[in-house]
């Protein structure tokens, strides 16, 4: 699913489990940031310039609290901009 019509400011969900590779300041090595299913909000997105092919999206998840958390860097395959469908056993 491509995420090129995505604008800042747009709801954004976790298509996995987002977790701290040791790259976000003032957090936890592995620190969880969000659980597949939780929505956040885009803030910017950008290229890495050794890979400008490679989008990268930063968004930031909401806290139970309902407030915002710290910002984090996300590649397109970790995001999509629909919820996930709950499985149903039958």
């Amino acid at each position: 699913m491509s995420l090129r019509h995505v604008h800042n400011g747009d709801a954004i969900y976790a298509a996995v489990r987002i977790v701290n590779d040791g790259s976000v300041p003032h957090a936890d090595d592995n620190e969880v940031f969000a659980e597949v299913g939780t929505m956040g909000m885009l803030i910017n997105t950008g290229h890495l310039e050794e890979n400008p092919n490679e989008e990268l999206f930063l968004v930031s998840f909401q806290l139970p609290s309902g407030e915002l958390g710290p910002p984090v860097t996300c590649l397109e395959h970790e995001l999509s901009t629909t919820p996930p469908v709950p499985h149903v056993k039958v």
